[in-house]
């Protein structure tokens, strides 16, 4: 129960932080998004957003990635790296939809993970973000996190999926996804997490494996926006202004108790 409570705590401060948190890949329907989540392998969400544009512009259904010429679709997905594993997934799945589903996308993990490049990470992503059904997406920056908090040992990442659905209700879980990877990709960076500028220091029992000193710690922080670097700021002057009272309170309290 008390690894319950400080998971859920954590969860609570960081939709305080994060109240923005999204999907940061661009699209308007399912297949846009499981097509987007397919070319994100191995690549960032950025840049992925920079290359879906001409790409959905060129295929707008099923039927249309099904029958793509490889070599056109291939140049338009170039840039994400791995293209052609990425085409082949991608004709592939064009195939699938429209041979099993009449060229929908499904709307259920079972059938979502025999498409081909659709793993229990990319169906979790398209189930919750398309079909508003809750789902734990286990990608690098939710794993990292999710043991540095304490919350599981597990490395395998159905196994993890498992273990942190436990700690939340299934409604939490996708918007749990969406900050786990915000707060990774922004302040608790894989090689360097910027521990001295983190509002959920005094919560986390790995804290002080990356930068302390405050303004080196400050410099590694990466907000997207200024809604949210203001967001981040006002936690911290909330918590600083907390700290100030707690040790108001125990001067008074020494004082009352000396004779």
């Amino acid at each position: 129960m008390a690894l319950v409570r400080r998971a859920r705590k954590i969860n609570r401060l960081l939709a305080d932080l994060y109240p923005d948190a999204h999907c940061e890949l661009d699209f308007a329907n399912p297949l846009e998004l499981i097509v987007a989540v397919i070319l994100s392998a191995q690549c960032t969400d950025v840049r992925v957003n920079q290359v879906t544009p001409a790409l959905f512009a060129r295929y707008k259904t099923a039927e249309d990635y099904a029958s793509a010429d490889r070599i056109e679709l291939e140049e338009l997905i170039r840039p994400t790296g791995f293209y052609r594993n990425k085409a082949t997934s991608i004709l592939g799945l064009g195939r699938e939809l429209c041979d099993r589903f009449c060229g929908e996308v499904p709307g259920r993990l079972e059938d979502l993970v025999t498409l081909p490049g659709v793993g229990r990470k990319t169906a979790n992503v398209v189930l919750g973000n398309a079909f508003d059904v809750p789902g734990l997406t286990v990608d690098t920056h939710f794993g990292r996190l999710v043991r540095r908090f304490g919350w599981t040992e597990l490395e395998d990442p159905v196994k993890v999926e498992h273990a942190i659905g436990e700690l939340f209700p299934k409604s939490d879980w996708t918007m749990l996804s969406h900050r786990l990877i915000f707060h990774g990709r922004r302040i608790c960076h894989s090689r360097r997490p910027a521990c001295g500028a983190c509002p959920l220091a005094s919560l986390c029992p790995s804290h002080g494996i990356g930068e302390l000193d405050p303004v080196k710690a400050e410099a590694l922080l990466k907000p997207a926006s200024a809604r949210e670097a203001a967001a981040v700021a006002e936690v911290r002057k909330r918590q600083a202004a907390q700290k100030l009272r707690a040790a108001a309170q125990r001067r008074a309290r020494v004082e009352v108790a000396q004779p």
